[in-house]
């Protein structure tokens, strides 16, 4: 199968494309900075439209996966990499004769910040979506469904916090704080939510990329299936890396309040550094959010092969290093 994946930089993209290598697939990347994959490159913007039309043309199918991914920055800029972008991806799947998108979203184009307990995956509502990441991709996620059709089948996948070896974002993130003791646990830590290990979500975009006819059209969403609470995840996360675990505890009400103080400072100001605490991730590490998997298995004849306990071993052992 001759395949685009876009966004190989990152860490579910370049291991989607090493996966989908290692099969044999004739597979092309696209993103802003060489990925160091063995095989073609188009190093561009994907809200560039030439170029992504050139990258896409006479593939057979399209992971996208390209998107900003942050708690930060202007609309403007999720609006270009995430709205602009997919509608460039749709465009070129369009014009080059592509028959299949797998276009990746997450589960928070359907959060409106009250516990998902159980659920499948609801609606995109840019109306409700929180904050400039969840709402872009709500809108990239509506505009990617509208283009399923006879000629080119679209399906999303919504893998819900990916994580795994060298992962800078959920592990990275968490790690640093650990590290200099800035990690606390928000409210009760008794939350339970879902989170997906990386071969786990690799294994869901290929299954999607060779799904049956039947298999358009719909949002599905992609975990592990296995609900922990904040607190264990956070701890667990800190044990693979050899940190220390959270410390201390923040009561709801002023994280809140703090949160929201961040956020105007880091917009007032045009920071681009993490701040200690956003409105998004207070709801994040307060709010239950764990899904129904049985129509998702079902529909891509998948399911994970590598549990949450195994994933933390094989955390542990890559941060331990070679012996």
């Amino acid at each position: 199968m001759k395949v685009l994946v876009t966004g190989a930089t990152g860490m579910l993209g370049g291991c989607t494309a090493r996966a989908l290598l290692a099969r044999g697939d004739n597979v092309t990347v696209l993103q802003r900075r060489p990925s160091g994959l063995p095989c073609a490159e188009v190093l561009a913007d994907v809200a560039d439209s030439s170029a992504v039309r050139r990258a896409a043309a006479g593939q057979d199918a399209v992971v996208h996966l390209a998107a900003k991914v942050d708690v930060v920055g202007k609309w403007a800029e999720y609006a270009r990499a995430n709205i602009e972008g997919t509608s460039a991806v749709v465009a070129a799947c369009r014009s080059g004769g592509v028959g299949r998108l797998v276009h990746v979203s997450t589960p928070a184009v359907a959060h409106a910040g009250h516990p998902l307990v159980g659920v499948a995956a609801l609606p995109a509502d840019p109306a409700t979506a929180r904050g400039h990441y969840a709402r872009s991709k709500a809108v990239a996620e509506q505009e990617a469904l509208a283009a399923d059709s006879p000629p080119l089948a679209v399906v999303c996948i919504r893998p819900h916090l990916v994580w795994g070896p060298g992962d800078t974002q959920l592990v990275g993130k968490i790690v640093s704080r650990a590290r200099t003791g800035r990690l606390p646990v928000i409210g009760s830590g008794a939350a339970l939510i879902d989170t997906t290990y990386v071969d786990n979500a690799v294994d869901a975009l290929v299954a999607a990329l060779d799904a049956g006819p039947a298999v358009h059209g719909e949002a599905l969403v992609v975990s592990n299936g296995e609900p922990r609470t904040v607190a264990e995840i956070l701890a667990r996360l800190c044990a693979a890396a050899g940190v220390p675990g959270p410390r201390g505890r923040v009561p709801v009400a002023p994280a809140r309040v703090a949160g929201a103080v961040f956020d105007g400072v880091w917009s007032l100001r045009d920071r681009r550094d993490t701040p200690p605490l956003t409105r998004f991730l207070v709801e994040q590490l307060t709010t239950a959010h764990w899904f129904d998997q049985r129509w998702t298995r079902e529909a891509l004849s998948w399911a994970p092969r590598v549990s949450l306990d195994e994933g933390f071993d094989q955390l542990a052992a890559w941060f331990a290093g070679p012996k």
